[in-house]
């Protein structure tokens, strides 16, 4: 069984950076799907970065070159570096892992950007 727990949110201004960290209990290979989503208040969770086992790293339009996704497979990690924060990243950020066929979900951690 799969636990992912993230750390890292708060409450920033706008303009500065953030680091959030997930952490894999089944551990994380490099056939693992790795991701951060968010959801906003009112409005339906999004994929924000992906950094699939095998293909390439993606991003939503709205955090490209602000946002970088990155994992550490031996320390079973994921991390979301946030650069140039917004008012509209405020959200809640979750982990996300595809093995093979499931999906598994951190609890999610709050991140408000304050302009």
């Amino acid at each position: 069984q799969v636990q992912l727990v993230e750390s890292g949110g708060g409450l920033v201004q706008a303009g500065g950076s953030l680091t959030l960290s997930c952490a894999s209990s089944g551990g994380m290979s490099s056939f693992d799907d790795m991701g951060w989503h968010r959801q906003a208040p009112g409005k339906q969770r999004e994929l924000v970065a992906a950094m699939p086992g095998r293909g390439n790293t993606n991003y939503a339009d709205s955090v490209k070159g602000r946002f970088t996704i990155s994992r550490d497979n031996a320390k079973n990690m994921v991390y979301l570096q946030m650069n140039s924060l917004k008012s509209e990243d405020t959200a809640v950020y979750y982990c996300n892992m595809k093995r093979g066929y499931t999906n598994y979900w951190g609890q999610g951690t709050q991140v408000t950007v304050s302009s």
